[in-house]
């Protein structure tokens, strides 16, 4: 069976030499805006494709604001930040995730809680989410009269949830805020892998209060690194835009900082790239589902699950995923296909099984087990 697997991705991506996971491709005007960087010298955070970018992507998802930052773990730390979690409060999110997702969340001294996912979206599971709330959760006010809820067990208030959306499929993010909302408890989307995604007509990222995208080189568009907050609170939007540019209020020539700032700002000359790649998102997203398609018609005659997108969605298919028996055949197989030069790869592993976050409070996480023990991402890059 292994051979047979070989023998779909090297039928798509070629017969000879080494295939990756996930790689750029570069068929735009990315040289040209590149040099128009270099022409006028506005490579730094200053400088016209920053602002351009923003707004392209802004005007794609539908969000009223963007604001365009150095990478998605900068984006996912700002968006905390700025919805009120804070040191010593707790952060609902899952275990089947990027490590980034919950450092975000130890950089403000806060302590991920994780629930489980579900098993048609591999994202943060509604259903877990209200039994944890159900029986740890209490709403109470603070001395202004403002709701919050805190976790009965430790005491410490729940500031935020921070689902998921798994390999670029959407979680059924609507249920998630609306059971958040009801212990007011703001929703930060981690859309990093889904630009292009989209539940119930409505683009990933824009359903909570605040969203998250990111740019890495093996993200379905690049900037080289960079990420991207989305939000449709313009006024919030100012204020994150603010804090990456180290708090400095605007004057000819004065350096005033009125608060703790961040050098966060995306460079013009990664907008640039990131510009001249967003403008080739529609061949990317139809490629990517065509790439899809001929996986899931050829692992079907094999008898292999593959991963498609949940109901109700339309997903990126960032990454093409395949399910096996138990994890001692995932790690044959994976050990094989790196010797046949086809670099696949599992699922994170669990982040309830990181030495920072063992400790960490946990729901029952059974769903989230079984993916990690059985996943293999495939390669999955445009085809050219």
């Amino acid at each position: 069976m292994f051979d047979e697997i070989i023998k779909i991705i090297r039928d798509l991506y070629g017969k000879e030499g080494p295939i990756p996971l996930h790689v750029p491709v570069f068929i735009g005007n990315e040289k040209k805006y590149l040099n128009d960087c270099v022409d006028t010298t506005f490579v730094s955070s200053v400088g016209p494709y920053v602002e351009k970018f923003e707004q392209a992507i802004a005007n794609y998802t539908g969000a009223k604001a963007a604001v365009a930052v150095v990478n998605g773990t900068n984006a996912l730390y700002l968006a905390l930040l700025s919805i009120g979690v804070e040191n010593n409060t707790e952060v609902l999110t899952q275990p089947l995730t990027f490590i980034a997702t919950t450092n975000a969340i130890s950089y403000i001294g806060a302590y991920p809680v994780f629930i489980d996912v579900d098993e048609d979206t591999l994202g943060l599971s509604p259903d877990s989410l209200e039994q944890w709330l159900a029986e740890n959760a209490i709403v109470q006010s603070n001395e202004q009269g403002k709701l919050f809820s805190f976790n009965k067990i430790t005491g410490r208030r729940i500031s935020a949830c921070v689902p998921m959306h798994t390999f670029g499929h959407p979680a059924k993010i609507d249920k998630i805020v609306e059971i958040c909302k009801k212990y007011y408890i703001p929703v930060v989307e981690d859309a990093a892998e889904s630009l292009g995604s989209f539940y119930k007509g409505k683009h990933t990222g824009t359903f909570g209060k605040i969203g998250v995208l990111s740019f890495n080189g093996n993200k379905i568009i690049t900037t080289g690194g960079g990420g991207m907050i989305i939000t449709d609170d313009i006024e919030l939007a100012k204020q994150i835009k603010h804090l990456t540019t180290q708090a400095k209020v605007n004057h000819p020539w004065e350096f005033y900082h009125d608060k703790i700032g961040y050098n966060y700002r995306m460079p013009n000359i990664n907008a640039a790239l990131g510009l001249a790649q967003f403008e080739n998102i529609d061949f990317f997203l139809k490629n990517k589902r065509e790439t899809a398609q001929y996986y899931k018609e050829k692992f079907k005659l094999l008898g292999i699950p593959f991963i498609e997108e949940p109901s109700n969605a339309t997903s990126n298919y960032w990454l093409n995923s395949i399910l096996f028996e138990n994890e001692t055949e995932r790690d044959n197989f994976l050990a094989y296909a790196h010797e046949q030069q086809i670099l696949c790869r599992p699922a994170w592993k669990l982040m309830t099984k990181l030495p920072m976050y063992r400790n960490a409070l946990c729901g029952n996480i059974k769903n989230a087990i079984y993916f990690e023990e059985r996943i293999v991402n495939i390669p999955s890059s445009v085809r050219l």
